[in-house]
């Protein structure tokens, strides 16, 4: 186990990210089309053929998750990465046409002192997506880097630097578990300004540090405290959790759900009005053991205990911008 989400079967992940920019993505290929589904709940999602994931639509696989930085701009990567699948022979076959499916969800990281030159001179730039979207996917293997790298290159948190995370875990039945998350959150992964995260409580050995929780939480730690006071807030945590399990699209939107919990243990706030906090999650279908609730309720629940671990791993992994009045990571705070 890497203890990382590639330890679900057929899962591979690649990141690109551009240091002068200080924006990147993140690919999750999976190695055959994979049921999976959704949840949405941020006030501010920016996504790309997120619908189709619904239960009641038509379309059941997918090949790819895209998770990247640029806002609204970053929704390129997703054809980017298209066009490596295409390449690789995956997709569906329409008229004797391939056609993948990469869903996608954007965070906003527009502000964190990177050259947007795309937003200066629109008639002479343009923005890196497309090409950060086909780089990562190009890149996707089973070992992948963590922190300031790919979707979370430049992501933030309200006190300290964001980054890319990633868990993985086996659960009572056999079942792999795992999560991606790009952490660019509105709110707070530490415990105020102590070096305790809020996810502390589910860390297996030292993956974020090892602090656990402080004996009592101090009264000046639950004063909210978050981005974007006295202007508008740049936000967003987006991820994936998968499973070797074997699921319906259904099955998958339950355990989206869950996950989603996993963000709410390990931010506070989260899913703001300027949030977009998505979920998606896969099943690989490795194990094709039958389905029921009380192994679905299993799956869930590990799915959202990974998530919370990424998001604090993520944190813990970043390293600060090179930028002025950038905010510090947590190694340089409290190693």
């Amino acid at each position: 186990m890497r203890n990382l989400i590639t330890d679900v079967p057929g899962v591979l992940v690649g990141n690109a990210h551009d240091a002068r920019v200080a924006t990147g993505a993140t690919v999750a290929i999976f190695e055959q089309s994979t049921v999976a589904s959704v949840s949405t709940l941020g006030g501010a999602p920016g996504d790309r053929a997120v619908t189709l994931l619904e239960p009641e639509m038509t379309r059941g696989l997918i090949d790819a998750v895209v998770l990247s930085g640029g806002s609204i701009f970053g929704l390129d990567a997703a054809g980017g990465a298209t066009s490596v699948l295409s390449q690789q022979g995956k997709g569906a076959q329409f008229g004797g046409i391939i056609l993948p499916v990469a869903v996608q969800a954007i965070l906003f990281d527009l502000m964190n002192g990177g050259e947007k030159d795309w937003l200066k001179e629109p008639a002479t730039h343009r923005p890196p997506y497309w090409d950060l979207g086909r780089e990562a996917a190009l890149a996707a293997a089973s070992d992948f880097a963590l922190g300031t790298v790919g979707a979370g290159f430049g992501g933030t948190t309200a006190n300290l630097k964001g980054g890319l995370g990633s868990t993985s875990m086996r659960t009572r039945n056999g079942f792999t578990v795992g999560a991606l998350v790009a952490v660019n959150a509105i709110g707070m992964a530490t415990i105020g300004d102590s070096p305790h995260f809020w996810a502390g409580a589910y860390e297996q050995g030292n993956e974020f540090g090892g602090k656990g929780w402080p004996a009592q939480v101090p009264q000046a730690a639950l004063e909210l405290r978050f981005k974007g006071q006295p202007v508008q807030a740049t936000a967003t945590t987006i991820a994936l959790v998968a499973t070797d399990a074997t699921l319906t699209k259904a099955e998958c939107k339950r355990m989206a759900i869950m996950a989603n919990d996993g963000l709410g243990r390990a931010l506070r706030p989260v899913h703001a009005p300027n949030d977009g906090d998505t979920v998606f999650a896969a099943a690989t279908a490795r194990i094709a053991t039958p389905m029921d609730p009380m192994l679905l309720t299993e799956l869930g629940a590990a799915a959202a205990d990974c998530l919370a671990r990424a998001v604090a791993r993520g944190v813990y992994e970043a390293k600060a911008l090179p930028y002025p009045k950038a905010v510090p990571d947590w190694k340089q705070r409290f190693a």
